[in-house]
C-alpha cells in the first residue's frame, strides 16, 4: 500500500497539480489585493468617493443604524455586504480574464493534435458515405474496386 501510495504522489499529474493549487493561492491573494488596494478605491473615488467595501444593508435595524461595516460588526448585526461582494465579483473576472489569456498563449505553444484517419469514403457512384472495407454500396449496391 505505501508503495502504491508513493507511485501515485510521485507521478507527474499529482505533483503538477500540487504546484497549480500553491500558485493559485498565491496569485488570488495578488489579485485580491490588487482589486481592493488599487482598482475599487480608483472606481469608487470616479464614483463620488464610494467606498465599496463599507457599502452594506443592516439586516437588523433594531441594533442601530452604522456609519461602516466594522462597526455594525463590533454591534453583531446581521448585514448584507453587497460592496464586499462586488469586489469578489471583480476578483473573478480578473482571475477569469488572466487565465483566458495564459491558456491562449499556451495553446498556440502546444503541437495541434494530427486529424484521424478517415473511417469511410464516398460511393463513386452515388457519393454516399461507405465504411472503407465496403466491398459494395449499400446505397446503389454497385460494385466497388
Amino acid at each position: 500500500m505505501l508503495n502504491e501510495f508513493k507511485k501515485f504522489i510521485t507521478r507527474g499529474n499529482v505533483l503538477d497539480l500540487a504546484i497549480g493549487v500553491i500558485i493559485g493561492a498565491a496569485f488570488g491573494k495578488i489579485v485580491s489585493s490588487m482589486v481592493d488596494d488599487i482598482f475599487m478605491p480608483v472606481l469608487g473615488l470616479a464614483l463620488r468617493r464610494v467606498d465599496f467595501s463599507n457599502l452594506f444593508i443592516n439586516l437588523t435595524p433594531d441594533k442601530g443604524d452604522f456609519d461602516n461595516l466594522a462597526a455594525a460588526r463590533a454591534a453583531g448585526a446581521t448585514t448584507l455586504n453587497y460592496g464586499q461582494f462586488g469586489n469578489v465579483i471583480v476578483q473573478f473576472l480578473i482571475i477569469a480574464f488572466v487565465l483566458f489569456w495564459v491558456v491562449r498563449a499556451v495553446n498556440r505553444f502546444l503541437d495541434k493534435p494530427a486529424p484521424p484517419p478517415p473511417d469511410s469514403k464516398d460511393c463513386p457512384h452515388c457519393f454516399t458515405k461507405i465504411p472503407l472495407k465496403a466491398t459494395r454500396c449499400p446505397h446503389c449496391t454497385s460494385q466497388l474496386q
